[in-house]
């Protein structure tokens, strides 16, 4: 892997999102796949089958884009960003109704929106004079 920020930054949080998400299913015992208050994960995080499968779907596409090139890194961590931003945002209106899907609490929206500041930011900001060639490393 090159020194790229973005192919760093995507790996990690690739590789930290799945084992969450693997992690997940070992406090969802009994939890609805859609249930709207999940297990903690960590004490603090609230999960459902689902959610879990999410971390490890997002961790996975990070995972990936993190070990292909800068370009798919930088477009992965600016998407994944993006998706985050608003679900941190969004995430606030969904608690304590039927919507929240993924048993979001507040502890949930305010990681997803330092995970959506850090990818975003890195996605934005580095890697910007990458050269063609050089985005294929």
């Amino acid at each position: 892997m090159s020194s790229s920020p973005n192919r760093l930054v995507a790996s990690i949080f690739g590789a930290v999102y799945i084992v969450v998400g693997l992690l997940g299913f070992l406090v969802t015992g009994g939890v609805g796949f859609i249930a709207t208050e999940g297990g903690l994960l960590l004490g603090i995080f609230e999960v459902n089958p689902l959610h879990n499968i999410v971390h490890v779907a997002v961790g996975a596409v990070l995972l990936i884009g993190g070990l292909s090139s800068v370009a798919a890194a930088k477009g992965i961590n600016i998407a994944v960003g993006a998706v985050y931003l608003l679900l941190g945002v969004v995430g606030f209106f969904l608690v304590g109704t039927a919507a929240n899907i993924l048993a979001l609490n507040t502890f949930d929206h305010f990681l997803h929106l330092v995970s959506a500041i850090v990818l975003l930011g890195v996605g934005l900001a580095a890697d910007r004079s990458t050269s063609a060639r050089g985005r294929l490393a």
